[in-house]
């Protein structure tokens, strides 16, 4: 059998996986930078601000170990960054009750009122990002597949 030209052209499953992991990553590389340039962020990097709207979705008080599963730093990192929100009032620190060598984080009122004013800004900028290059249908099935890898790596 001979292989045409349109046959060399299909791309093995694991090439295809590949492909569409870099398109992911380059997706999400430019869409940080453009994020991170706009004027929104009130003095807080994306890092701080992802810190402070992971506790914003939290009902109770978080271990540092439990907001480290939700974000994409090392330990040492987020408690040093954790450390400067401390200090800046945005977060709160108490003893965790089962465990004293343990603390629990929580936003203070002012780290909540500005995590509430950035999420609205940044929340009508990636709003507008995503909807002008892409359609309902394909935003749904982006979150969908999202999701899906989420969940499986999990």
């Amino acid at each position: 059998m001979t292989t045409t030209s349109a046959d060399a052209r299909v791309r093995s499953r694991t090439h295809l996986a590949n492909d569409a992991w870099e398109a992911s990553l380059a997706a999400h590389a430019a869409l940080m930078r453009r994020f991170s340039a706009e004027d929104v962020w009130h003095g807080l990097s994306m890092r701080e601000y992802d810190v402070l709207y992971t506790l914003s979705k939290c009902d109770a008080p978080q271990r540092l170990g439990e907001v480290g599963r939700h974000v994409l730093l090392s330990q040492p990192a987020l408690s040093r960054l954790v450390d400067r929100l401390v200090d800046k009032g945005l977060v709160g620190r108490c003893a965790d009750p089962a465990d004293a060598r343990a603390a629990h984080l929580s936003l203070t009122e002012e780290g909540r009122q500005l995590q509430r004013r950035v999420g609205r800004a940044h929340g009508r900028d990636v709003a507008a990002t995503m909807t002008a290059a892409l359609t309902d249908e394909e935003l749904a099935l982006l979150e969908s597949l999202s999701r899906k890898l989420a969940l499986e790596a999990s």
